[in-house]
């Protein structure tokens, strides 16, 4: 009997289709049924080959020898997952196989992924394309009711291909002759670097901001109203020259406030748009902190392994008319604590297509992230999934309820010669904000009266009060954190120092620079690379960062250049440019900035310099910050030594219980906290054996050792040791 292979993304993704498909036999890296073999890929199987394979030349870093144009990029075995490759290849090859589904991710890189495998395993058999939102058990049945013929999206798979060999061209030759050029670890890319220059560019523009100071002037009648003086012709409510602020306060008391004119408007402001991933690592980093990276983890999860919510690597906030009848579904998924008192008005309605959040227009590959039809079980989910699935939720049935409704009041007077305006709200119909009253984690003011404004008349006169002066100072912009960064990301004009209409309808059109499902990669990169730090949420630039955008050509700093890139990218998706052009365009831009990085004068050095020399080849080491503490490294990267000197510990500082930093080795380890407080490893052990109204549990200290164990470059067997010694609970 002739059987169809489907290739998913994921194990999780395949064991939930190979239920739906009744494929119970499990074998050797797939499941199989009557009609169907269900394997699996690891994420990439098969990746672009290194340098190195291409000649012998390439295995040493030499600037002489770039740039490295192969004149055809090759595809080769990833040597990790060397082994479920074989797997699926074997079952790929199948005799009684007639058909593939491929069943990966519904996107770009989905798509890569399955074809390399496909072309690495020379498979020339029919392919169906399964094309999903969500896994649960519904959405594949419905899937597999619609496949769709593959040839549909060779220009996604195009893109993809002519996206990651742009990616090798220019990342590996720029990064190779920055390296071997300046004799020190640095990179490039065409999202990495410009991000890097949106970060430079906000701190520039903190360094040169000049504080201000202003005065506001707000007058209090005696009968309760409060006013703020308006410039008549700018409308500004500041004043910069404070004796002209002393001086109209003294004018202003010595007269009456006349009523000119009363304005009610009734106003109505809808939900906010549905969630798709930017805007929810955005809500999930000013909420709770998390890293954008981090913010997909969990999302992840939430798709894959709970089946709860929609596919997360979206870029829309609306849905698409086909989803309307899924609605009341998904409504009683929601049906649970703490959102049954929000979702009751909703029960028994019919929802259309003139839902705002409903435009077909919109949506993309994907729509907005929202729950599925399936409702988690009570104690199915951490705390963080628990928190992200809220606020997704929230969202969902804010979108659903109508707009919130409120009555602004404005009284326009004057006082003198001069004008005073007093403004107040009223809500009229609470709509969509009921779904955030109980909502601890909601920065939402709920706007129910935000000031009150007494019985007054046109033209009646108000004695005053009394006039009083406010003063404050023009603040600078923010320090960029992840949330915001994101946000740059995705509308980066305001980081361009040109106002160009053209450039801005190019990166309106890309939604900026990187993808939704890139951005966090790029964030963690620049971490990880030391080109950027954080402090608390702020992200700050390292030296090495600053001296690297001295380094890259100008060009490759600039967002619109990534932003070009991604609109010929999607001209490849739709057939109105060959992957061909676009690479060999890529190619002549690789040359350009290896001759540019060859041709400079500049030099790099190094602001971490320790006095202490590498045990391995001499050279004094640097230090760094790592996510888990500080590591020296060796300044030259063919050397490679690497050390760790401090660890941050899951142990609480006794004054402000923030988590302890333990420094040094042996018996002179100590335990530092940024606090101020210090104590010697030693003084911690007989502090804990002497605690006996705090003893610590078998399964505490399990934890603690098991979230210690996670580094392994960080051995501390001296604080494991004080551990184990430690008085246990039966």
């Amino acid at each position: 009997m002739k059987k169809a292979v489907v290739l998913a993304e994921k194990p999780s993704v395949a064991r939930d289709i190979a239920r739906v498909l009744n494929c119970q036999r499990k074998g050797n890296g797939f499941f199989e049924g009557d009609q169907y073999i269900v394997t699996w890929a690891l994420g990439h199987l098969v990746t672009l080959a290194e340098p190195e394979s291409y000649s012998d030349t390439y295995k040493t870093w030499k600037l002489e020898d770039l740039p490295m144009l192969p004149n055809r990029l090759q595809l080769v075995v990833m040597k990790q997952t060397s082994k479920q490759f074989h797997a699926v290849k074997a079952q790929l090859l199948r005799k009684d196989v007639h058909e593939i589904i491929i069943a990966t991710d519904a996107g770009r890189e989905g798509e890569l992924v399955a074809r390399w495998i496909l072309e690495k395993a020379h498979v020339q058999k029919p392919l169906k394309r399964l094309w999903i939102s969500s896994v649960t058990d519904r959405a594949i049945k419905q899937g597999f009711n619609q496949l769709q013929d593959a040839k549909k999206y060779e220009g996604l798979y195009h893109s993809a291909v002519a996206r990651s060999e742009a990616d090798w061209y220019v990342g590996i030759n720029g990064t190779r002759a920055l390296t071997t050029k300046f004799n020190t670890q640095l990179s490039c890319g065409r999202v990495q670097t410009p991000t890097l220059a949106m970060i430079a560019k906000r701190e520039q523009d903190i360094r040169a901001f000049r504080p201000s100071r202003f005065e506001k002037i707000i007058i209090e009648t005696k009968n309760g109203l409060s006013l703020q003086w308006h410039d008549q012709k700018t409308k500004e409510q500041r004043i910069f020259d404070q004796q002209k602020a002393e001086k109209l306060r003294e004018q202003l008391k010595k007269n009456q406030v006349i009523v000119k004119k009363i304005e009610t408007v009734t106003k109505k402001t809808p939900a906010p748009h549905l969630y798709d991933l930017t805007e929810l690592q955005r809500e999930a980093n000013k909420r709770f902190g998390y890293s954008a990276k981090e913010t997909l983890s969990i999302l992840q999860r939430l798709y894959e392994q709970h089946k709860v919510i929609t596919y997360p690597r979206t870029d829309s906030r609306y849905l698409s008319t086909d989803l309307i009848d899924t609605l009341s579904d998904r409504l009683k998924a929601c049906d649970i604590q703490p959102f049954r008192k929000v979702v009751a008005p909703l029960r028994g309605r019919s929802f259309n297509k003139s839902l705002p959040c409903v435009n077909d227009q919109l949506v993309s590959d994907h729509h907005a992230i929202i729950p599925t039809e399936q409702s988690p079980s009570p104690t199915a989910l951490s705390e963080k999934e628990t928190k992200l699935y809220r606020l997704i939720v929230r969202r969902f049935l804010a979108a659903l309820y109508p707009p919130y409704e409120y009555e602004q009041t404005t009284v326009i007077a004057t006082i003198d010669t001069e004008q005073a305006i007093a403004k107040g709200k009223r809500m009229t119909e609470e709509g969509w904000k009921a779904v955030y009253i109980d909502d601890p984690t909601s920065n939402d003011d709920n706007e129910s009266n935000e000031a009150t404004i007494p019985n007054v008349k046109v033209g009646e006169p108000l004695p005053v009060e009394k006039v009083r002066l406010i003063s404050g100072e023009t603040q600078p912009p923010s320090r960029l954190t992840e949330g915001t960064l994101l946000s740059a990301m995705e509308k980066p004009m305001a980081f361009l120092d040109q106002d160009d209409k053209k450039l801005a309808e190019t990166l309106g059109k890309t939604g900026g620079i990187g993808t939704v499902a890139t951005r966090a990669d790029i964030i963690e990169k620049l971490l990880q690379t030391h080109l950027i730090e954080k402090k608390g949420k702020e992200l700050h630039m390292t030296g090495k960062g600053k001296q690297l955008l001295e380094l890259v050509p100008d060009d490759l700093q600039s967002p619109v250049l990534t932003a070009e890139w991604e609109l010929r990218l999607e001209k490849i998706v739709t057939g109105q440019l060959e992957k061909a052009a676009f690479v060999a365009e890529m190619k002549q831009y690789a040359t350009k900035i290896v001759t540019a990085i060859k041709q400079s004068d500049k030099t790099f050095k190094h602001d971490n310099v320790t006095g202490t020399p590498c045990p391995e080849c001499g050279k004094l080491l640097l230090e760094v910050n790592s996510k888990h503490g500080k590591r020296r490294v060796c300044q030259d990267p063919a050397c490679g030594y690497k050390k760790n000197v401090s660890k941050v510990t899951n142990a609480r500082c006794p004054k402000c219980k923030k988590k302890l930093e333990l420094r040094g080795e042996g018996e002179g380890q100590m335990f530092a906290c940024v606090c101020g407080h210090r104590e010697k490893l030693s003084t911690f052990q007989e502090r804990k054996k002497n605690n006996q109204n705090k003893k610590v549990s078998k399964r505490e200290v399990a934890n603690y050792m098991k979230k210690q164990n996670k580094d392994e470059e960080f051995n501390n067997s001296a604080l494991a040791d004080a551990l184990a010694k430690l008085k246990l609970d039966n």
